[in-house]
């Protein structure tokens, strides 16, 4: 209905509540099928990290509102650095409306999203062992696994240690911005699995912009 600038651009924004990192690969591919949507796509890529931090802030709010707040100028400052630099594409896009025919068909394909799953399944698997290998001393090297496939995971699991009081909230900062930096690694490597430069060569700057804002935020407040 709202074209593939502003269509694209939402669609991802909605998308990140389900996996960030899979649609960025998605918009990738989006934009190498179709390079006339590349601004849409890039823009759809980093309104998915914002749905990142926001549904991080609310499982947060769920699980342990002090770790929240200890949380909240890093969550601030990363989804508004997002949120900016994801604007700057969705002008850009409305600016080239592009009249090309878009294929119909399936968003994700059942293998790619069956071999994602497992990935996620097998390092969410080897988090949970380090966590109980090494206990709270292993918080932040579990928490910083788990991130490669799902930071929601990593920052439920710092926030429940602080609820349960084995350690104060300000303790689970730093492994929840592990989490975060280890999932960055995972979006920026499928932008550049896209196998699209441009594509991979506008998103990386903006996932580098979004976690130096959460850890700049966190060393200043």
């Amino acid at each position: 209905m709202l074209g593939p600038g502003i269509g694209l651009a939402l669609s991802g924004f909605a998308s990140g509540f389900v996996s960030s990192s899979a649609t960025i690969g998605a918009m990738g591919t989006r934009a190498r099928e179709n390079p006339a949507l590349r601004p849409g796509a890039v823009a759809g890529a980093l309104l998915s990290t914002v749905a990142t931090i926001i549904q991080m802030a609310l499982l947060l709010a769920a699980t342990s509102r002090p770790t929240l707040s200890a949380l909240r100028w890093p969550l601030i400052f990363s989804g508004a650095a997002a949120a900016a630099y994801a604007a700057v594409f969705v002008v850009r896009s409305a600016r080239h409306r592009t009249h090309s025919k878009e294929q119909k068909g399936r968003a994700f394909h059942l293998p790619a999203a069956v071999g994602f799953a497992a990935i996620v399944a097998a390092v969410t698997l080897a988090s949970a062992a380090i966590h109980q290998w090494l206990g709270e001393r292993g918080l932040v090297l579990a928490a910083g696994v788990a991130g490669f496939a799902d930071a929601h995971a990593a920052a439920i699991g710092a926030a429940s240690v602080a609820a349960s009081g084995r350690i104060p909230p300000d303790a689970a900062v730093i492994p929840v911005l592990a989490a975060l930096s280890t999932n960055t690694v995972t979006k920026a490597t499928l932008a550049v699995l896209s196998r699209d430069r441009a594509f991979a060569l506008e998103v990386l700057p903006g996932l580098l912009l979004v976690i130096g804002a959460a850890w700049a935020s966190w060393a200043i407040f």
